[in-house]
């Protein structure tokens, strides 16, 4: 280890800094004093500037805490924040890993978009900003409201092609599982990957489901994507790599893929660094 080098100057250097009966430590000490002022200041100019937006991220924090998988979810308007509420909400919140949209009878799209913190959402209905809201629960109400209230009850199953091979069962399969599936009850998971599936049955089975109105995307190591099909409690879920081929495609009977909702951990993981973001930007 180098010596420390004695420097005979430094206490004729020190001495120069004092004025009259001050030093070196009261001016630290004052300006520090003052920083911290000034700090103090900032913070409760920041605090009244953008008190609607603390209140509202107060209160999801608070209801994220308490929040649970199966509870209904709670919603926070954003339509009596001013521009700058709403994109220090957007700063706040951030962009987490799953995305979707949710296509309304009126031809309008419901945006979906999960926070950095999970179980806490942002969604936008249409193009105006009075139609955005936070959302605290496992997944948007909309999803699960359009999923049930604008696809079909019932799967029916027309003249199978010729050359096809299995997709007369698993629609058979699909259809009976659809009917006597209730809320509550576990997903019947139908593995496309492991069956013998061609070209034909895959086209018919595609053209039997349909379309629904709910399209989800995650985005982690892979990507997920989740779709409702025309047919109610019955969803696509296929996983992709990262180079974007499909390792993994099944259709799911049951609720909304548990793929798609935030766990009861994360619930208080996330009302924890709320809680530490308000703490930092807003008091």
């Amino acid at each position: 280890m180098k010596a420390a080098i004695p420097f005979d100057g430094a206490d004729r250097a020190a001495s120069d800094l004092a004025t009259g009966s001050g030093s070196f430590d009261v001016l630290h000490s004052r300006s520090a004093s003052a920083l911290a002022t000034r700090a103090w200041r900032d913070c409760d100019e920041r605090a009244r500037s953008y008190a609607n937006a603390a209140l509202l991220l107060s209160n999801a924090a608070a209801a994220v805490g308490e929040q649970r998988s199966g509870a209904p979810t709670q919603l926070y308007g954003l339509a009596n924040l001013s521009d700058a509420e709403r994109k220090l909400i957007g700063e706040l919140l951030g962009e987490g890993e799953v995305e979707g949209v949710v296509a309304l009878p009126d031809g309008s799209l419901a945006q979906i978009l999960e926070s950095v913190l999970a179980g806490i959402w942002r969604v936008r209905i249409g193009t105006e900003p009075a139609h955005e809201y936070v959302e605290v629960g496992a997944i948007p109400q909309i999803v699960r409201r359009a999923a049930a209230d604008l696809t079909s009850a019932d799967l029916v199953i027309g003249t199978v092609p010729d050359g096809a091979m299995n997709v007369r069962p698993v629609l058979a399969e699909i259809r009976e599982r659809a009917r006597v599936w209730r809320f509550g009850m576990h997903a019947h998971v139908v593995n496309l990957t492991l069956l013998p599936m061609s070209i034909i049955d895959l086209t018919f089975l595609q053209q039997s489901l349909g379309n629904g109105p709910v399209q989800l995307v995650f985005r982690g190591y892979g990507t997920c994507r989740v779709q409702a099909t025309g047919v109610r409690n019955v969803w696509s879920v296929q996983f992709f790599n990262s180079t974007d081929n499909i390792i993994l495609d099944t259709l799911e009977v049951g609720g909304v893929p548990i793929v798609a909702l935030a766990a009861d951990e994360d619930f208080q993981d996330s009302a924890e660094r709320m809680q530490e973001m308000i703490k930092a930007y807003l008091t």
